[in-house]
Protein backbone atom coordinates (compact mmCIF):
# COMPACT_ATOMS: atom_id res chain seq x y z
CA UNK A 1 0.00 0.00 0.00
CA UNK A 2 1.59 3.44 -1.08
CA UNK A 3 2.16 5.96 1.42
CA UNK A 4 -0.76 8.55 1.65
CA UNK A 5 2.08 11.30 0.78
CA UNK A 6 4.93 10.78 -1.74
CA UNK A 7 8.53 11.92 -0.80
CA UNK A 8 9.97 14.66 -3.60
CA UNK A 9 12.41 13.35 -5.77
CA UNK A 10 15.60 15.15 -7.68
CA UNK A 11 17.15 13.10 -10.48
CA UNK A 12 20.74 13.82 -11.43
CA UNK A 13 22.54 11.14 -13.57
CA UNK A 14 19.70 9.05 -13.98
CA UNK A 15 19.94 8.59 -9.87
CA UNK A 16 17.34 9.51 -7.83
CA UNK A 17 18.00 11.34 -4.90
CA UNK A 18 15.60 11.79 -2.09
CA UNK A 19 15.28 15.91 -0.55
CA UNK A 20 15.64 15.39 2.70
CA UNK A 21 13.21 16.71 5.45
CA UNK A 22 13.17 19.73 6.86
CA UNK A 23 17.16 20.37 7.83
CA UNK A 24 16.87 24.36 8.58
CA UNK A 25 16.00 25.07 12.52
CA UNK A 26 12.28 25.17 13.60
CA UNK A 27 10.96 28.54 14.70
CA UNK A 28 8.83 28.17 18.28
CA UNK A 29 7.26 30.40 20.58
CA UNK A 30 9.69 29.39 23.21
CA UNK A 31 12.85 29.68 20.32
CA UNK A 32 14.81 27.73 17.73
CA UNK A 33 15.26 23.61 17.51
CA UNK A 34 17.18 21.89 15.17
CA UNK A 35 16.69 18.64 14.78
CA UNK A 36 18.38 14.96 13.59
CA UNK A 37 18.03 12.69 10.81
CA UNK A 38 16.00 9.75 11.32
CA UNK A 39 16.85 6.07 10.03
CA UNK A 40 15.68 6.99 6.46
CA UNK A 41 16.81 10.01 5.32
CA UNK A 42 13.67 11.64 4.15
CA UNK A 43 12.69 11.67 7.89
CA UNK A 44 13.79 14.47 10.30
CA UNK A 45 13.23 14.04 14.22
CA UNK A 46 13.00 16.89 16.90
CA UNK A 47 13.37 15.19 20.51
CA UNK A 48 12.90 16.68 24.14
CA UNK A 49 11.42 20.14 23.10
CA UNK A 50 9.74 21.32 26.32
CA UNK A 51 5.76 22.02 26.08
CA UNK A 52 5.94 23.85 29.16
CA UNK A 53 7.41 25.11 32.34
CA UNK A 54 9.21 22.20 34.74
CA UNK A 55 6.26 21.65 37.53
CA UNK A 56 9.04 21.10 40.13
CA UNK A 57 8.66 23.15 43.39
CA UNK A 58 5.75 25.81 43.87
CA UNK A 59 4.49 24.39 40.61
CA UNK A 60 4.53 21.06 41.63
CA UNK A 61 0.07 20.29 41.48
CA UNK A 62 -0.18 22.89 39.46
CA UNK A 63 -1.77 23.57 36.23
CA UNK A 64 1.68 23.50 33.43
CA UNK A 65 2.55 27.03 32.99
CA UNK A 66 4.46 28.65 29.51
CA UNK A 67 7.87 27.33 28.17
CA UNK A 68 10.85 29.39 29.52
CA UNK A 69 12.24 30.67 26.53
CA UNK A 70 15.87 30.21 25.34
CA UNK A 71 18.20 31.74 23.17
CA UNK A 72 20.16 30.89 20.10
CA UNK A 73 19.40 27.38 18.58
CA UNK A 74 18.32 24.00 20.77
CA UNK A 75 19.55 20.92 19.72
CA UNK A 76 16.44 18.52 19.56
CA UNK A 77 18.34 15.66 19.76
CA UNK A 78 18.16 13.72 22.32
CA UNK A 79 15.03 12.65 24.05
CA UNK A 80 13.94 14.72 27.11
CA UNK A 81 13.45 13.07 31.00
CA UNK A 82 10.78 10.68 31.24
CA UNK A 83 7.78 11.81 34.24
CA UNK A 84 8.64 10.24 37.80
CA UNK A 85 7.22 6.87 37.87
CA UNK A 86 7.74 3.20 39.46
CA UNK A 87 7.85 3.90 43.42
CA UNK A 88 4.71 4.50 44.18
CA UNK A 89 1.06 2.68 44.95
CA UNK A 90 -0.06 4.99 41.78
CA UNK A 91 -3.75 5.17 40.93
CA UNK A 92 -5.21 1.84 40.96
CA UNK A 93 -6.54 1.68 37.77
CA UNK A 94 -4.16 -0.55 36.01
CA UNK A 95 -2.86 0.07 32.82
CA UNK A 96 -6.13 1.86 30.78
CA UNK A 97 -7.72 3.29 34.04
CA UNK A 98 -10.49 0.63 34.73
CA UNK A 99 -10.35 -0.01 38.56
CA UNK A 100 -9.31 -3.45 39.70
CA UNK A 101 -10.77 -6.46 38.16
CA UNK A 102 -13.45 -5.52 35.70
CA UNK A 103 -15.13 -8.73 35.45
CA UNK A 104 -14.22 -10.87 38.54
CA UNK A 105 -10.78 -12.62 39.10
CA UNK A 106 -7.67 -11.23 39.36
CA UNK A 107 -7.15 -7.68 40.06
CA UNK A 108 -6.10 -5.77 37.23
CA UNK A 109 -2.46 -5.62 37.03
CA UNK A 110 -0.09 -2.31 35.96
CA UNK A 111 1.42 -3.29 32.61
CA UNK A 112 4.60 -4.20 32.14
CA UNK A 113 7.04 -1.28 29.79
CA UNK A 114 5.69 -1.18 26.15
CA UNK A 115 7.16 -4.20 24.06
CA UNK A 116 10.31 -2.76 22.40
CA UNK A 117 11.22 -0.26 25.57
CA UNK A 118 14.53 -0.26 27.01
CA UNK A 119 15.93 -0.26 30.28
CA UNK A 120 18.26 2.26 29.86
CA UNK A 121 15.79 4.97 28.28
CA UNK A 122 15.88 8.63 29.55
CA UNK A 123 15.49 9.16 33.37
CA UNK A 124 12.85 9.57 35.20
CA UNK A 125 12.41 13.11 37.12
CA UNK A 126 9.66 15.88 37.37
CA UNK A 127 11.26 18.33 34.85
CA UNK A 128 9.76 15.95 32.32
CA UNK A 129 7.07 17.94 30.23
CA UNK A 130 8.26 17.24 26.73
CA UNK A 131 7.60 16.30 23.50
CA UNK A 132 9.17 14.82 20.34
CA UNK A 133 8.40 15.44 16.21
CA UNK A 134 8.61 13.21 13.28
CA UNK A 135 8.23 14.75 9.94
CA UNK A 136 9.13 14.05 6.51
CA UNK A 137 7.92 17.34 4.86
CA UNK A 138 10.34 19.06 2.77
CA UNK A 139 9.04 22.71 4.00
CA UNK A 140 6.97 24.80 6.30
CA UNK A 141 4.07 25.17 3.44
CA UNK A 142 3.15 21.57 3.18
CA UNK A 143 0.26 21.33 5.85
CA UNK A 144 0.62 17.94 6.40
CA UNK A 145 -2.16 16.01 8.97
CA UNK A 146 -0.90 15.68 12.52
CA UNK A 147 -1.00 12.76 14.96
CA UNK A 148 -0.45 13.33 18.81
CA UNK A 149 -0.09 10.39 20.51
CA UNK A 150 -0.73 10.22 24.24
CA UNK A 151 1.20 6.65 25.99
CA UNK A 152 -0.60 4.02 27.92
CA UNK A 153 0.22 2.84 31.72
CA UNK A 154 -2.26 3.46 33.68
CA UNK A 155 -1.52 6.81 34.71
CA UNK A 156 1.43 5.54 36.47
CA UNK A 157 4.15 4.78 33.42
CA UNK A 158 5.39 5.24 30.39
CA UNK A 159 6.76 7.74 27.91
CA UNK A 160 6.82 9.44 24.29
CA UNK A 161 10.00 7.82 23.79
CA UNK A 162 8.90 4.25 23.90
CA UNK A 163 11.02 2.86 20.47
CA UNK A 164 7.42 0.83 19.91
CA UNK A 165 5.81 4.21 19.14
CA UNK A 166 8.66 5.66 17.19
CA UNK A 167 7.04 7.93 14.40
CA UNK A 168 9.78 7.25 11.43
CA UNK A 169 6.90 5.40 9.24
CA UNK A 170 4.29 7.55 10.35
CA UNK A 171 5.64 10.36 9.30
CA UNK A 172 6.63 8.24 6.12
CA UNK A 173 2.94 7.83 5.17
CA UNK A 174 2.68 11.52 5.04
CA UNK A 175 2.00 12.46 8.75
CA UNK A 176 3.99 14.21 11.28
CA UNK A 177 3.54 12.67 14.26
CA UNK A 178 3.81 13.93 17.96
CA UNK A 179 4.37 11.82 20.98
CA UNK A 180 4.30 13.42 24.75
CA UNK A 181 4.92 13.17 28.38
CA UNK A 182 2.65 13.95 31.47
CA UNK A 183 2.83 13.54 34.73
CA UNK A 184 2.16 10.63 36.33
CA UNK A 185 0.95 9.11 39.64
CA UNK A 186 0.54 11.52 41.80
CA UNK A 187 2.51 14.06 40.68
CA UNK A 188 -0.22 14.19 37.65
CA UNK A 189 -3.33 12.92 39.80
CA UNK A 190 -3.36 14.62 43.45
CA UNK A 191 -6.46 16.74 44.67
CA UNK A 192 -6.20 18.27 48.26
CA UNK A 193 -8.62 20.67 49.74
CA UNK A 194 -5.51 23.35 49.80
CA UNK A 195 -4.93 22.50 46.20
CA UNK A 196 -8.35 23.57 45.41
CA UNK A 197 -8.35 26.00 48.14
CA UNK A 198 -5.26 28.00 46.43
CA UNK A 199 -6.66 27.26 42.61
CA UNK A 200 -8.13 30.53 41.08
CA UNK A 201 -10.49 27.81 39.52
CA UNK A 202 -11.50 26.06 43.08
CA UNK A 203 -10.07 22.92 41.44
CA UNK A 204 -7.27 19.83 41.54
CA UNK A 205 -6.35 16.79 40.95
CA UNK A 206 -6.29 16.65 36.82
CA UNK A 207 -2.62 17.91 36.80
CA UNK A 208 -1.84 15.14 33.55
CA UNK A 209 -4.89 15.74 31.68
CA UNK A 210 -3.80 19.41 31.93
CA UNK A 211 -0.32 18.77 30.71
CA UNK A 212 -1.94 17.06 27.55
CA UNK A 213 -4.87 20.00 26.79
CA UNK A 214 -1.03 22.27 27.36
CA UNK A 215 0.71 19.67 24.66
CA UNK A 216 -2.06 19.85 22.22
CA UNK A 217 -2.01 24.14 22.84
CA UNK A 218 1.64 24.22 21.30
CA UNK A 219 0.47 21.81 19.04
CA UNK A 220 -1.38 24.36 17.77
CA UNK A 221 1.01 27.38 17.87
CA UNK A 222 4.06 25.41 16.59
CA UNK A 223 3.63 22.55 14.55
CA UNK A 224 3.10 23.98 11.21
CA UNK A 225 6.69 24.91 11.02
CA UNK A 226 7.23 21.28 10.93
CA UNK A 227 5.22 20.84 7.77
CA UNK A 228 1.85 20.23 10.09
CA UNK A 229 -1.61 21.68 9.81
CA UNK A 230 -3.20 23.05 12.87
CA UNK A 231 -6.36 22.40 11.43
CA UNK A 232 -6.31 18.80 10.74
CA UNK A 233 -4.87 17.59 14.05
CA UNK A 234 -5.57 14.05 15.35
CA UNK A 235 -5.20 12.93 19.20
CA UNK A 236 -5.00 9.40 19.62
CA UNK A 237 -4.14 6.63 22.17
CA UNK A 238 -3.94 3.36 24.09
CA UNK A 239 -5.14 2.38 27.18
CA UNK A 240 -4.90 4.82 30.18
CA UNK A 241 -4.12 7.31 26.58
CA UNK A 242 -7.41 6.20 25.11
CA UNK A 243 -9.09 7.21 28.02
CA UNK A 244 -7.29 10.15 29.05
CA UNK A 245 -8.71 11.38 25.35
CA UNK A 246 -12.57 10.04 25.75
CA UNK A 247 -12.10 12.62 29.22
CA UNK A 248 -10.58 15.34 26.74
CA UNK A 249 -13.24 15.30 24.55
CA UNK A 250 -15.66 16.20 27.29
CA UNK A 251 -13.93 19.00 28.22
CA UNK A 252 -14.77 22.55 27.63
CA UNK A 253 -11.04 23.47 27.88
CA UNK A 254 -10.59 21.20 24.59
CA UNK A 255 -12.53 23.16 22.37
CA UNK A 256 -9.96 24.13 19.12
CA UNK A 257 -7.10 22.19 20.33
CA UNK A 258 -7.81 18.93 18.15
CA UNK A 259 -10.58 18.12 15.30
CA UNK A 260 -10.26 14.04 15.47
CA UNK A 261 -9.75 11.78 18.28
CA UNK A 262 -9.19 8.03 18.27
CA UNK A 263 -8.68 5.84 21.22
CA UNK A 264 -7.68 2.14 21.84
CA UNK A 265 -9.27 0.34 24.36
CA UNK A 266 -10.30 2.84 26.82
CA UNK A 267 -13.34 5.27 27.28
CA UNK A 268 -13.56 8.02 30.22
CA UNK A 269 -14.53 5.93 32.79
CA UNK A 270 -11.56 3.34 32.40
CA UNK A 271 -11.83 0.19 30.68
CA UNK A 272 -14.64 -1.09 32.24
CA UNK A 273 -18.42 0.28 33.35
CA UNK A 274 -17.22 2.29 36.58
CA UNK A 275 -18.27 5.62 38.54
CA UNK A 276 -15.80 8.80 37.61
CA UNK A 277 -14.15 10.34 41.20
CA UNK A 278 -15.65 13.34 42.58
CA UNK A 279 -14.09 15.87 43.93
CA UNK A 280 -14.77 15.64 47.51
CA UNK A 281 -13.54 11.87 47.56
CA UNK A 282 -10.36 12.84 46.01
CA UNK A 283 -9.22 15.40 48.04
CA UNK A 284 -10.56 13.04 51.01
CA UNK A 285 -7.94 10.57 48.96
CA UNK A 286 -5.61 13.09 49.21
CA UNK A 287 -5.38 14.16 52.90
CA UNK A 288 -5.10 10.44 54.06
CA UNK A 289 -2.12 10.65 51.11
CA UNK A 290 -0.91 13.83 53.20
CA UNK A 291 -0.85 11.88 56.00
CA UNK A 292 0.94 8.64 54.79
CA UNK A 293 3.62 11.02 53.65
CA UNK A 294 4.53 12.74 56.82
CA UNK A 295 3.37 16.16 55.94
CA UNK A 296 1.22 18.55 57.96
CA UNK A 297 0.72 20.97 55.24
CA UNK A 298 0.82 21.26 51.29
CA UNK A 299 4.01 23.31 51.88
CA UNK A 300 5.58 20.87 53.79
CA UNK A 301 4.34 18.23 50.41
CA UNK A 302 5.96 20.19 48.11
CA UNK A 303 9.34 20.79 49.61
CA UNK A 304 9.94 16.81 49.60
CA UNK A 305 12.41 15.46 47.35
CA UNK A 306 10.12 13.83 44.34
CA UNK A 307 11.39 10.52 45.22
CA UNK A 308 9.82 10.60 48.82
CA UNK A 309 6.62 11.95 47.15
CA UNK A 310 6.40 9.02 44.59
CA UNK A 311 5.82 6.13 47.19
CA UNK A 312 2.24 8.39 48.04
CA UNK A 313 -0.95 7.33 45.81
CA UNK A 314 -2.16 8.95 43.03
CA UNK A 315 -5.62 8.34 41.56
CA UNK A 316 -7.22 9.25 38.10
CA UNK A 317 -9.48 11.92 36.62
CA UNK A 318 -11.98 13.89 38.80
CA UNK A 319 -14.96 15.37 38.32
CA UNK A 320 -13.35 19.02 39.18
CA UNK A 321 -15.80 21.49 37.66
CA UNK A 322 -13.36 22.75 35.93
CA UNK A 323 -11.28 20.47 33.56
CA UNK A 324 -14.31 17.96 34.00
CA UNK A 325 -17.36 20.27 35.23
CA UNK A 326 -19.57 17.45 35.52
CA UNK A 327 -19.53 13.42 34.71
CA UNK A 328 -18.70 12.65 30.69
CA UNK A 329 -21.53 10.66 30.74
CA UNK A 330 -23.91 13.37 31.23
CA UNK A 331 -21.40 15.53 28.90
CA UNK A 332 -21.86 13.75 26.42
CA UNK A 333 -25.75 13.19 26.89
CA UNK A 334 -26.23 16.85 26.79
CA UNK A 335 -23.96 16.96 23.80
CA UNK A 336 -21.85 19.46 25.64
CA UNK A 337 -18.34 17.66 24.67
CA UNK A 338 -16.12 18.81 21.52
CA UNK A 339 -17.83 17.46 18.44
CA UNK A 340 -15.42 15.70 16.36
CA UNK A 341 -14.70 12.13 14.49
CA UNK A 342 -14.54 9.56 16.54
CA UNK A 343 -12.82 6.06 15.75
CA UNK A 344 -12.73 3.59 18.82
CA UNK A 345 -11.98 0.15 19.48
CA UNK A 346 -11.23 -2.73 21.51
CA UNK A 347 -9.22 -6.75 21.30
CA UNK A 348 -10.61 -10.02 21.16
CA UNK A 349 -8.07 -11.01 24.37
CA UNK A 350 -7.99 -8.12 26.48
CA UNK A 351 -8.01 -9.77 29.28
CA UNK A 352 -4.83 -11.74 28.80
CA UNK A 353 -2.92 -8.63 29.69
CA UNK A 354 -4.20 -8.26 33.46
CA UNK A 355 -5.91 -11.94 34.33
CA UNK A 356 -5.02 -15.76 34.89
CA UNK A 357 -7.27 -18.56 35.90
CA UNK A 358 -9.48 -17.61 38.65
CA UNK A 359 -12.47 -20.26 40.59
CA UNK A 360 -16.02 -20.77 39.86
CA UNK A 361 -15.90 -19.38 43.42
CA UNK A 362 -13.88 -16.38 43.43
CA UNK A 363 -15.72 -15.50 40.34
CA UNK A 364 -19.73 -15.95 41.37
CA UNK A 365 -18.71 -13.80 44.97
CA UNK A 366 -17.10 -10.91 42.91
CA UNK A 367 -19.40 -10.69 40.30
CA UNK A 368 -22.58 -10.68 42.67
CA UNK A 369 -20.57 -8.21 44.66
CA UNK A 370 -20.34 -6.05 41.44
CA UNK A 371 -23.52 -6.53 39.73
CA UNK A 372 -26.22 -6.92 42.59
CA UNK A 373 -29.50 -7.50 41.53
CA UNK A 374 -28.28 -8.12 37.68
CA UNK A 375 -26.01 -10.77 38.57
CA UNK A 376 -28.76 -13.60 37.82
CA UNK A 377 -28.72 -12.51 34.60
CA UNK A 378 -25.06 -12.04 33.83
CA UNK A 379 -24.46 -14.94 35.09
CA UNK A 380 -26.73 -16.52 32.06
CA UNK A 381 -24.58 -14.88 29.85
CA UNK A 382 -21.14 -15.80 31.68
CA UNK A 383 -21.48 -19.03 33.36
CA UNK A 384 -19.68 -20.11 36.29
CA UNK A 385 -20.55 -23.78 37.38
CA UNK A 386 -16.45 -24.91 37.07
CA UNK A 387 -13.59 -23.53 37.86
CA UNK A 388 -12.66 -24.03 34.04
CA UNK A 389 -15.94 -22.03 32.96
CA UNK A 390 -15.26 -19.66 35.19
CA UNK A 391 -12.06 -18.44 34.12
CA UNK A 392 -13.63 -19.17 30.31
CA UNK A 393 -16.43 -16.15 31.52
CA UNK A 394 -14.02 -13.83 33.42
CA UNK A 395 -11.73 -13.43 30.17
CA UNK A 396 -15.37 -13.24 27.82
CA UNK A 397 -17.16 -10.32 30.43
CA UNK A 398 -13.60 -8.48 30.41
CA UNK A 399 -13.41 -8.26 26.73
CA UNK A 400 -17.30 -7.81 26.25
CA UNK A 401 -17.57 -5.08 29.19
CA UNK A 402 -14.54 -3.19 27.47
CA UNK A 403 -16.37 -3.46 24.12
CA UNK A 404 -19.31 -2.32 25.27
CA UNK A 405 -17.17 0.48 27.08
CA UNK A 406 -15.86 1.46 23.53
CA UNK A 407 -19.02 1.24 21.51
CA UNK A 408 -21.04 3.18 24.02
CA UNK A 409 -18.44 6.00 23.64
CA UNK A 410 -19.05 5.86 19.68
CA UNK A 411 -22.52 6.01 20.73
CA UNK A 412 -22.99 8.76 22.78
CA UNK A 413 -20.90 10.70 20.57
CA UNK A 414 -22.97 10.18 17.12
CA UNK A 415 -26.07 10.70 18.96
CA UNK A 416 -25.48 14.28 20.50
CA UNK A 417 -23.39 15.61 18.05
CA UNK A 418 -22.97 15.83 13.84
CA UNK A 419 -19.96 13.62 13.98
CA UNK A 420 -19.58 9.84 12.53
CA UNK A 421 -17.96 7.10 14.46
CA UNK A 422 -16.07 4.40 13.10
CA UNK A 423 -15.59 0.99 15.35
CA UNK A 424 -13.29 -1.85 15.18
CA UNK A 425 -12.31 -5.05 16.89
CA UNK A 426 -8.87 -6.22 16.85
CA UNK A 427 -8.42 -9.68 16.07
CA UNK A 428 -5.33 -10.63 14.90
CA UNK A 429 -2.93 -12.82 17.36
CA UNK A 430 0.70 -11.61 17.02
CA UNK A 431 3.30 -14.49 16.84
CA UNK A 432 4.28 -15.19 20.08
CA UNK A 433 7.67 -14.26 21.34
CA UNK A 434 10.64 -16.93 20.93
CA UNK A 435 8.19 -18.97 18.23
CA UNK A 436 5.48 -21.37 19.09
CA UNK A 437 5.15 -23.26 21.59
CA UNK A 438 6.36 -20.70 23.65
CA UNK A 439 9.84 -20.77 25.38
CA UNK A 440 7.79 -19.87 29.00
CA UNK A 441 4.83 -19.41 30.17
CA UNK A 442 5.71 -17.18 32.51
CA UNK A 443 7.64 -14.65 30.35
CA UNK A 444 4.50 -15.05 27.45
CA UNK A 445 1.43 -14.91 29.75
CA UNK A 446 1.00 -11.23 28.86
CA UNK A 447 1.85 -11.64 25.28
CA UNK A 448 -0.88 -14.15 24.13
CA UNK A 449 -3.49 -13.62 21.61
CA UNK A 450 -4.68 -10.07 20.43
CA UNK A 451 -4.17 -8.68 23.92
CA UNK A 452 -4.82 -5.45 25.16
CA UNK A 453 -2.66 -3.04 23.61
CA UNK A 454 -1.33 -5.41 21.05
CA UNK A 455 -2.59 -3.27 17.87
CA UNK A 456 -0.76 -0.45 18.43
CA UNK A 457 3.08 -2.27 17.02
CA UNK A 458 0.49 -2.50 13.86
CA UNK A 459 -0.71 0.96 14.04
CA UNK A 460 2.66 2.50 14.18
CA UNK A 461 4.12 -0.41 11.36
CA UNK A 462 6.79 -1.05 14.57
CA UNK A 463 6.79 -5.05 14.54
CA UNK A 464 9.81 -5.34 17.07
CA UNK A 465 10.70 -7.77 19.92
CA UNK A 466 11.70 -11.44 19.53
CA UNK A 467 9.01 -12.66 17.54
CA UNK A 468 8.65 -14.30 13.97
CA UNK A 469 6.33 -11.41 12.15
CA UNK A 470 4.96 -12.68 8.91
CA UNK A 471 3.95 -11.29 5.75
CA UNK A 472 0.53 -10.65 7.29
CA UNK A 473 1.69 -9.52 10.26
CA UNK A 474 3.45 -6.72 7.92
CA UNK A 475 0.21 -6.28 5.62
CA UNK A 476 -1.56 -5.67 8.58
CA UNK A 477 0.68 -2.92 9.92
CA UNK A 478 0.27 -1.28 6.70
CA UNK A 479 -3.23 -1.60 6.51
CA UNK A 480 -3.91 -0.38 9.97
CA UNK A 481 -1.28 1.95 9.89
CA UNK A 482 -3.23 3.92 6.67
CA UNK A 483 -6.45 3.85 8.68
CA UNK A 484 -5.08 6.00 11.29
CA UNK A 485 -3.33 8.52 9.31
CA UNK A 486 -6.06 8.49 6.24
CA UNK A 487 -8.89 9.32 9.82
CA UNK A 488 -6.44 11.95 10.76
CA UNK A 489 -6.44 13.00 7.41
CA UNK A 490 -9.83 13.31 6.28
CA UNK A 491 -12.04 12.55 9.77
CA UNK A 492 -12.64 9.15 7.71
CA UNK A 493 -10.71 6.28 7.52
CA UNK A 494 -11.30 5.02 4.24
CA UNK A 495 -8.67 5.36 1.17
CA UNK A 496 -7.78 3.61 -1.98
CA UNK A 497 -7.01 0.17 -1.50
CA UNK A 498 -8.63 -0.26 1.80
CA UNK A 499 -11.57 -2.42 2.53
CA UNK A 500 -14.64 -0.40 3.32
CA UNK A 501 -15.12 0.61 6.80
CA UNK A 502 -18.90 1.79 7.37
CA UNK A 503 -19.40 4.70 9.94
CA UNK A 504 -20.75 3.35 13.41
CA UNK A 505 -25.02 2.83 12.70
CA UNK A 506 -26.60 2.01 16.26
CA UNK A 507 -29.21 -0.17 14.39
CA UNK A 508 -26.79 -2.04 12.34
CA UNK A 509 -24.40 -2.36 15.35
CA UNK A 510 -21.40 -3.21 13.59
CA UNK A 511 -17.98 -2.99 13.96
CA UNK A 512 -14.82 -3.63 11.89
CA UNK A 513 -13.18 -6.42 12.20
CA UNK A 514 -9.46 -5.91 12.41
CA UNK A 515 -7.77 -9.28 11.84
CA UNK A 516 -6.70 -12.30 9.48
CA UNK A 517 -9.62 -10.83 7.46
CA UNK A 518 -10.68 -7.33 7.70
CA UNK A 519 -14.45 -7.14 7.11
CA UNK A 520 -17.59 -6.20 9.29
CA UNK A 521 -18.86 -8.08 12.09
CA UNK A 522 -21.64 -7.51 14.66
CA UNK A 523 -20.71 -5.58 17.97
CA UNK A 524 -21.82 -7.67 20.82
CA UNK A 525 -25.37 -9.67 21.25
CA UNK A 526 -28.71 -7.59 21.84
CA UNK A 527 -28.29 -9.77 25.68
CA UNK A 528 -24.66 -8.36 25.75
CA UNK A 529 -25.72 -5.28 25.50
CA UNK A 530 -29.26 -4.96 27.08
CA UNK A 531 -27.04 -6.35 30.48
CA UNK A 532 -23.90 -3.64 30.00
CA UNK A 533 -26.21 -1.34 29.41
CA UNK A 534 -28.35 -1.80 32.44
CA UNK A 535 -25.24 -2.12 34.15
CA UNK A 536 -23.78 1.36 32.77
CA UNK A 537 -27.42 3.41 33.60
CA UNK A 538 -26.85 1.67 37.88
CA UNK A 539 -23.01 3.22 37.72
CA UNK A 540 -24.36 6.79 36.10
CA UNK A 541 -26.48 7.21 39.34
CA UNK A 542 -23.70 6.92 42.24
Amino acid sequence: MRPLLTATFLTFGGAAIALAAIDQPVKLDSGMVSGAPGKNAEVRVFKGIPYAAPPVGDLRWKPPQPALKWEGVRAADQFGNSCMQGGGAGGGRGRGGAKGGPKGGAPAAKGPAPEGASARGPANSEDCLFLNVWTAAKSASERRPVMVWIHPGGYTSGSGSSPGTDGENLAMKGAVLVTINYRLGIFGFFAHPELTKESPHHASGNYALLDQQAALAWVQRNIAGFGGDPKRVLVFGDSAGSSSIANLVASPLSKGLFQRALGESGAWMGLSVAPMTKLEAAEQAGMRTMQQLGANSLAELRAKPAAEVLGGRGGGPVIDGWFMPDDPANVYAQGKQVDVPILAGSNKDEATFFQGPTTAAMFTQSSKMRYGDLADAFFKLYPASSDEEATTSSFAAFRDQLGFVMRNWALAQTKSGKSKAYVYYFTHEPPIPGGNPPPSPVVTARQQGATHGAEAQYVFENLLGNRPWTGLDHQLADTLSSYWVNFAANGNPNGKGLPVWPAFNEKENQRLVLGDKIEPGQALTKDQLALFQQYYDKVKQR
